[in-house]
Protein backbone atom coordinates (compact mmCIF):
# COMPACT_ATOMS: atom_id res chain seq x y z
CA UNK A 1 0.00 0.00 0.00
CA UNK A 2 1.34 3.42 -0.99
CA UNK A 3 1.57 5.78 1.97
CA UNK A 4 2.14 9.51 2.20
CA UNK A 5 5.12 10.22 4.42
CA UNK A 6 7.08 13.21 5.65
CA UNK A 7 10.75 13.69 4.87
CA UNK A 8 13.26 16.47 5.43
CA UNK A 9 15.51 18.30 3.00
CA UNK A 10 18.95 18.11 4.58
CA UNK A 11 20.98 19.57 1.72
CA UNK A 12 20.52 22.16 -0.99
CA UNK A 13 23.11 23.34 -3.49
CA UNK A 14 22.10 26.18 -5.80
CA UNK A 15 23.72 25.95 -9.23
CA UNK A 16 21.88 29.08 -10.37
CA UNK A 17 18.83 31.08 -9.22
CA UNK A 18 16.61 28.53 -11.00
CA UNK A 19 18.54 25.26 -10.70
CA UNK A 20 19.46 23.31 -7.59
CA UNK A 21 20.33 19.89 -6.17
CA UNK A 22 18.31 18.70 -3.16
CA UNK A 23 18.70 15.76 -0.83
CA UNK A 24 15.74 14.30 1.02
CA UNK A 25 15.82 11.94 4.00
CA UNK A 26 12.87 10.10 5.58
CA UNK A 27 11.65 10.61 9.11
CA UNK A 28 13.77 9.03 11.83
CA UNK A 29 13.41 5.26 11.89
CA UNK A 30 12.03 5.08 8.34
CA UNK A 31 13.68 4.19 5.05
CA UNK A 32 12.96 4.73 1.38
CA UNK A 33 11.89 1.70 -0.65
CA UNK A 34 14.51 0.05 -2.87
CA UNK A 35 14.63 1.25 -6.46
CA UNK A 36 16.48 1.03 -9.76
CA UNK A 37 18.43 3.79 -11.47
CA UNK A 38 16.15 5.73 -13.81
CA UNK A 39 13.02 5.65 -11.64
CA UNK A 40 11.05 8.48 -10.05
CA UNK A 41 9.07 9.33 -6.91
CA UNK A 42 6.14 11.66 -6.20
CA UNK A 43 6.86 14.64 -3.93
CA UNK A 44 4.33 16.96 -2.30
CA UNK A 45 4.43 20.31 -0.54
CA UNK A 46 1.66 22.12 1.33
CA UNK A 47 0.86 25.80 0.99
CA UNK A 48 1.79 26.07 -2.68
CA UNK A 49 0.53 28.91 -4.84
CA UNK A 50 -2.40 27.55 -6.83
CA UNK A 51 -2.92 28.23 -10.52
CA UNK A 52 -5.77 27.65 -12.93
CA UNK A 53 -5.52 26.42 -16.49
CA UNK A 54 -7.01 28.67 -19.14
CA UNK A 55 -7.51 27.49 -22.72
CA UNK A 56 -7.42 30.35 -25.19
CA UNK A 57 -9.57 30.57 -28.31
CA UNK A 58 -6.58 29.51 -30.42
CA UNK A 59 -6.24 26.34 -28.35
CA UNK A 60 -3.16 27.44 -26.43
CA UNK A 61 -3.10 26.62 -22.74
CA UNK A 62 -1.95 29.18 -20.18
CA UNK A 63 -1.64 29.06 -16.40
CA UNK A 64 -2.69 32.02 -14.31
CA UNK A 65 -2.79 32.62 -10.53
CA UNK A 66 -5.96 31.23 -8.95
CA UNK A 67 -7.42 34.07 -6.89
CA UNK A 68 -10.08 33.92 -4.20
CA UNK A 69 -12.97 36.36 -3.77
CA UNK A 70 -10.63 38.82 -2.05
CA UNK A 71 -8.07 38.77 -4.87
CA UNK A 72 -5.57 36.74 -2.87
CA UNK A 73 -3.77 33.75 -4.36
CA UNK A 74 -5.24 30.47 -3.21
CA UNK A 75 -2.82 28.07 -1.57
CA UNK A 76 -2.92 24.32 -1.20
CA UNK A 77 -1.04 21.03 -1.63
CA UNK A 78 0.61 20.11 -4.93
CA UNK A 79 2.11 16.74 -5.92
CA UNK A 80 4.56 16.12 -8.75
CA UNK A 81 6.92 13.29 -9.71
CA UNK A 82 10.67 13.82 -10.05
CA UNK A 83 13.34 11.51 -11.43
CA UNK A 84 15.99 10.49 -8.93
CA UNK A 85 19.53 11.64 -9.61
CA UNK A 86 20.90 9.64 -6.69
CA UNK A 87 22.08 6.10 -7.39
CA UNK A 88 20.43 3.22 -5.52
CA UNK A 89 23.69 2.41 -3.72
CA UNK A 90 23.91 6.00 -2.42
CA UNK A 91 20.47 5.69 -0.88
CA UNK A 92 21.31 2.30 0.61
CA UNK A 93 24.52 3.64 2.18
CA UNK A 94 23.62 7.23 3.07
CA UNK A 95 19.83 7.09 3.37
CA UNK A 96 18.98 10.04 1.11
CA UNK A 97 17.32 10.59 -2.26
CA UNK A 98 18.78 13.28 -4.48
CA UNK A 99 17.03 15.50 -7.03
CA UNK A 100 18.29 17.82 -9.78
CA UNK A 101 15.47 20.38 -10.04
CA UNK A 102 14.70 23.47 -12.11
CA UNK A 103 12.33 26.26 -11.15
CA UNK A 104 9.73 25.87 -13.87
CA UNK A 105 8.26 29.00 -15.41
CA UNK A 106 5.17 29.11 -17.57
CA UNK A 107 5.10 31.39 -20.62
CA UNK A 108 2.95 33.85 -18.68
CA UNK A 109 5.71 34.24 -16.09
CA UNK A 110 3.90 32.17 -13.45
CA UNK A 111 6.33 29.82 -11.64
CA UNK A 112 5.58 26.11 -11.36
CA UNK A 113 3.52 25.45 -8.25
CA UNK A 114 5.64 22.75 -6.61
CA UNK A 115 9.00 23.78 -7.99
CA UNK A 116 8.48 27.30 -6.60
CA UNK A 117 7.79 25.82 -3.17
CA UNK A 118 10.88 23.59 -3.41
CA UNK A 119 13.02 26.62 -4.15
CA UNK A 120 11.70 28.26 -1.00
CA UNK A 121 13.03 25.39 1.08
CA UNK A 122 15.39 26.16 3.91
CA UNK A 123 17.25 23.08 5.24
CA UNK A 124 17.14 24.66 8.70
CA UNK A 125 13.74 26.36 9.09
CA UNK A 126 11.43 25.04 6.34
CA UNK A 127 12.63 21.63 5.24
CA UNK A 128 9.59 19.35 5.18
CA UNK A 129 8.74 17.56 1.95
CA UNK A 130 6.05 14.92 1.79
CA UNK A 131 6.61 11.92 -0.44
CA UNK A 132 4.78 8.76 -1.43
CA UNK A 133 6.29 5.43 -0.41
CA UNK A 134 6.52 4.09 -3.95
CA UNK A 135 9.38 4.55 -6.39
CA UNK A 136 8.31 3.63 -9.89
CA UNK A 137 9.08 3.89 -13.60
CA UNK A 138 10.11 1.75 -16.55
CA UNK A 139 12.96 3.97 -17.76
CA UNK A 140 15.63 1.61 -16.45
CA UNK A 141 18.51 0.00 -18.29
CA UNK A 142 17.15 -3.52 -17.86
CA UNK A 143 13.85 -2.46 -19.47
CA UNK A 144 14.88 -0.08 -22.26
CA UNK A 145 18.48 -1.00 -23.11
CA UNK A 146 18.77 -4.74 -22.58
CA UNK A 147 20.63 -6.53 -25.37
CA UNK A 148 22.25 -3.45 -26.92
CA UNK A 149 26.02 -3.14 -27.24
CA UNK A 150 25.91 0.66 -27.29
CA UNK A 151 23.75 2.79 -25.02
CA UNK A 152 23.65 6.49 -25.92
CA UNK A 153 22.10 8.71 -23.24
CA UNK A 154 21.02 12.24 -24.15
CA UNK A 155 19.90 14.52 -21.33
CA UNK A 156 18.87 18.14 -21.74
CA UNK A 157 18.81 20.34 -18.63
CA UNK A 158 17.51 18.43 -15.63
CA UNK A 159 16.78 15.53 -17.97
CA UNK A 160 20.24 14.43 -16.90
CA UNK A 161 18.83 13.12 -13.59
CA UNK A 162 18.06 9.49 -14.54
CA UNK A 163 21.35 9.20 -16.43
CA UNK A 164 23.37 10.55 -13.51
CA UNK A 165 21.73 7.85 -11.39
CA UNK A 166 22.51 5.16 -13.97
CA UNK A 167 26.16 6.10 -14.51
CA UNK A 168 26.90 6.41 -10.79
CA UNK A 169 25.30 3.01 -10.16
CA UNK A 170 27.19 1.40 -13.07
CA UNK A 171 30.45 2.75 -11.71
CA UNK A 172 29.63 1.37 -8.25
CA UNK A 173 28.69 -2.03 -9.66
CA UNK A 174 31.93 -2.15 -11.65
CA UNK A 175 33.95 -2.00 -8.43
CA UNK A 176 32.41 -5.33 -7.39
CA UNK A 177 33.66 -7.34 -10.38
CA UNK A 178 30.91 -6.48 -12.86
CA UNK A 179 31.44 -7.95 -16.34
CA UNK A 180 29.44 -5.29 -18.16
CA UNK A 181 30.85 -4.88 -21.67
CA UNK A 182 28.34 -2.28 -22.81
CA UNK A 183 29.58 1.04 -24.21
CA UNK A 184 27.86 3.99 -22.51
CA UNK A 185 27.93 7.45 -24.06
CA UNK A 186 26.33 10.41 -22.30
CA UNK A 187 25.50 13.70 -24.02
CA UNK A 188 24.41 16.41 -21.59
CA UNK A 189 23.54 19.96 -22.56
CA UNK A 190 22.61 22.89 -20.37
CA UNK A 191 22.68 26.63 -20.89
CA UNK A 192 26.00 27.36 -19.21
CA UNK A 193 28.93 25.66 -17.53
CA UNK A 194 27.82 26.47 -13.96
CA UNK A 195 24.56 24.53 -14.43
CA UNK A 196 26.09 21.37 -15.92
CA UNK A 197 24.97 19.33 -12.94
CA UNK A 198 27.24 16.45 -11.88
CA UNK A 199 29.91 17.57 -14.35
CA UNK A 200 32.83 17.00 -11.99
CA UNK A 201 31.61 13.59 -10.88
CA UNK A 202 30.81 12.37 -14.38
CA UNK A 203 34.16 13.56 -15.74
CA UNK A 204 35.91 11.72 -12.90
CA UNK A 205 34.02 8.49 -13.68
CA UNK A 206 35.08 8.81 -17.31
CA UNK A 207 38.74 9.19 -16.31
CA UNK A 208 38.58 6.20 -13.96
CA UNK A 209 37.68 3.85 -16.83
CA UNK A 210 35.86 1.47 -14.48
CA UNK A 211 33.19 1.25 -17.18
CA UNK A 212 33.33 1.91 -20.93
CA UNK A 213 31.99 5.46 -20.62
CA UNK A 214 32.36 8.60 -22.71
CA UNK A 215 30.98 11.88 -21.38
CA UNK A 216 30.06 14.63 -23.87
CA UNK A 217 29.05 17.83 -22.02
CA UNK A 218 28.06 20.90 -24.05
CA UNK A 219 26.60 24.33 -23.33
CA UNK A 220 23.92 25.89 -25.50
CA UNK A 221 24.28 29.55 -24.50
CA UNK A 222 27.99 30.17 -23.99
CA UNK A 223 28.92 33.40 -22.25
CA UNK A 224 32.02 35.27 -21.21
CA UNK A 225 32.43 33.19 -18.05
CA UNK A 226 32.05 29.80 -19.73
CA UNK A 227 35.03 27.70 -20.84
CA UNK A 228 36.09 28.46 -24.40
CA UNK A 229 37.23 24.91 -25.07
CA UNK A 230 38.67 21.89 -23.37
CA UNK A 231 36.43 19.31 -21.76
CA UNK A 232 33.18 21.19 -22.48
CA UNK A 233 31.75 21.59 -25.98
CA UNK A 234 28.99 23.75 -27.40
CA UNK A 235 25.58 23.29 -28.96
CA UNK A 236 22.15 21.93 -28.11
CA UNK A 237 22.04 18.19 -27.55
CA UNK A 238 19.94 17.38 -30.62
CA UNK A 239 22.23 19.40 -32.87
CA UNK A 240 25.35 17.85 -31.34
CA UNK A 241 23.88 14.44 -32.20
CA UNK A 242 23.04 15.65 -35.71
CA UNK A 243 26.61 16.92 -36.12
CA UNK A 244 28.08 13.57 -35.06
CA UNK A 245 25.80 11.71 -37.49
CA UNK A 246 26.49 14.08 -40.39
CA UNK A 247 23.03 15.64 -40.56
CA UNK A 248 22.16 19.32 -41.04
CA UNK A 249 21.25 21.12 -37.85
CA UNK A 250 17.55 21.24 -36.98
CA UNK A 251 17.27 24.94 -37.77
CA UNK A 252 19.04 24.45 -41.10
CA UNK A 253 16.79 21.53 -42.00
CA UNK A 254 13.70 23.61 -41.20
CA UNK A 255 14.93 26.57 -43.27
CA UNK A 256 14.73 28.90 -40.28
CA UNK A 257 14.92 32.68 -40.53
CA UNK A 258 18.20 34.48 -41.04
CA UNK A 259 17.95 35.82 -37.48
CA UNK A 260 17.51 32.32 -36.02
CA UNK A 261 20.45 31.02 -38.04
CA UNK A 262 22.59 33.97 -36.98
CA UNK A 263 21.96 33.20 -33.28
CA UNK A 264 22.52 29.48 -33.75
CA UNK A 265 25.28 27.96 -31.61
CA UNK A 266 27.06 25.54 -33.90
CA UNK A 267 28.14 22.24 -32.34
CA UNK A 268 31.65 21.91 -31.04
CA UNK A 269 32.66 18.65 -29.40
CA UNK A 270 34.73 18.57 -26.20
CA UNK A 271 38.43 18.31 -27.02
CA UNK A 272 38.81 14.80 -25.59
CA UNK A 273 36.40 13.18 -28.08
CA UNK A 274 36.19 13.11 -31.86
CA UNK A 275 33.29 12.64 -34.21
CA UNK A 276 34.89 9.43 -35.50
CA UNK A 277 35.22 8.06 -31.97
CA UNK A 278 31.56 8.73 -31.23
CA UNK A 279 30.42 7.27 -34.54
CA UNK A 280 32.24 4.08 -33.62
CA UNK A 281 29.99 3.83 -30.57
CA UNK A 282 26.76 4.25 -32.59
CA UNK A 283 26.46 1.34 -34.99
CA UNK A 284 22.69 1.49 -35.68
CA UNK A 285 21.91 -2.20 -35.26
CA UNK A 286 23.70 -2.29 -31.89
CA UNK A 287 22.62 1.07 -30.49
CA UNK A 288 19.74 2.38 -28.42
CA UNK A 289 19.33 6.09 -27.74
CA UNK A 290 17.79 7.05 -24.40
CA UNK A 291 16.62 10.63 -23.99
CA UNK A 292 15.08 12.74 -21.23
CA UNK A 293 14.39 16.45 -20.91
CA UNK A 294 12.98 19.12 -23.21
CA UNK A 295 10.02 17.60 -25.15
CA UNK A 296 10.83 19.49 -28.35
CA UNK A 297 14.43 18.30 -28.35
CA UNK A 298 13.39 14.74 -27.47
CA UNK A 299 11.05 14.76 -30.46
CA UNK A 300 13.90 15.82 -32.74
CA UNK A 301 16.24 13.22 -31.24
CA UNK A 302 13.58 10.58 -31.95
CA UNK A 303 13.46 11.81 -35.56
CA UNK A 304 17.26 11.62 -35.90
CA UNK A 305 17.29 8.11 -34.46
CA UNK A 306 14.55 6.99 -36.86
CA UNK A 307 16.43 8.40 -39.88
CA UNK A 308 19.49 6.36 -38.88
CA UNK A 309 17.62 3.18 -38.00
CA UNK A 310 18.34 3.36 -34.30
CA UNK A 311 15.94 2.50 -31.52
CA UNK A 312 15.03 5.46 -29.31
CA UNK A 313 13.45 5.38 -25.87
CA UNK A 314 12.11 8.52 -24.14
CA UNK A 315 11.43 9.10 -20.47
CA UNK A 316 7.72 9.92 -20.34
CA UNK A 317 5.46 9.94 -17.29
Amino acid sequence: MVEKKIGSAIYRRDLSPVLAIFRLVPATGDAFPPYRAGQYIALRRENCRMTKKITRTDGRVEYHPDLDEHGDIRRGPVTHSYSLSSAPYETAVHGYLEFYVILQMHETGVPGRLSESLFQLDPVEDNHIEYYSRIAGEFTLDRVASGFRNVVMIGTGTGLAPFASMIKQLRHDATSASNDRTCYTLFHTNRGFSVLGYHTELAAIERERCIDFVYVPTISRPGDHDPSGGHVGRGRANNVLRHVLGMPLKEEEEDSSDEQLRRLVHPLLPSHVTREQLLGRMKPSETVILTCGNPELMHDIQHVATVHGMRCEQEEW
